[in-house]
């Protein structure tokens, strides 16, 4: 049975689990690294963001040491790329309003793909603001309590 060998079953399953899981990994860490760097904390308990982020990372069992790099390496302790937040408009088939929000540690690839993807599929990139006056942005927040007058606020 030539070609069937249990250890090379086991390593290409392994092997794509493996970079699946790799590459959940670097955009989680992207998130906790962007989250640092914006408000300058690298302490949970005062940033919020990171808190979401991190607990992003526990839901996909990323271990603590990349969490603990992720944050080293926004605050200078690493090598690691500056990424940053960008949005794009633009109207999609049919008209349809499209805001993009990417994290890229290269502005000009970045919307040369952006602006690839909105012609390929019918749409077009509009500046900025063509597209955010349609929009609001919002968050929500869930305060738990003893269970009498609970309520969620909308931000």
């Amino acid at each position: 049975m030539a070609g069937h060998s249990k250890f090379k079953n086991i390593m290409h399953r392994k092997g794509a689990q493996d970079a699946k899981r790799a590459k959940v990994f670097t955009k989680v860490g992207r998130e906790i690294t962007v989250a640092v760097k914006s408000s300058g904390e690298p302490d949970p308990e005062k940033n919020p963001r990171l808190r979401g982020a991190i607990s992003a990372a526990r839901a996909v069992n990323m271990p603590n040491d990349r969490i603990k790099r992720a944050i080293q390496s926004a605050i200078g302790g690493g090598d690691g790329a500056d990424f940053v937040e960008m949005r794009y408009e633009g109207y999609g088939p049919a008209g349809v309003a499209v805001i993009v929000e990417a994290l890229t540690d290269n502005k000009n690839r970045t919307a040369a793909d952006v602006r690839s993807y909105f012609n390929k599929f019918g749409g077009n990139l509009g500046e900025t603001g063509s597209v955010s006056f349609n929009f609001t942005r919002g968050g929500l927040m869930r305060l738990v309590g003893s269970g009498k007058g609970t309520r969620t606020p909308s931000l």
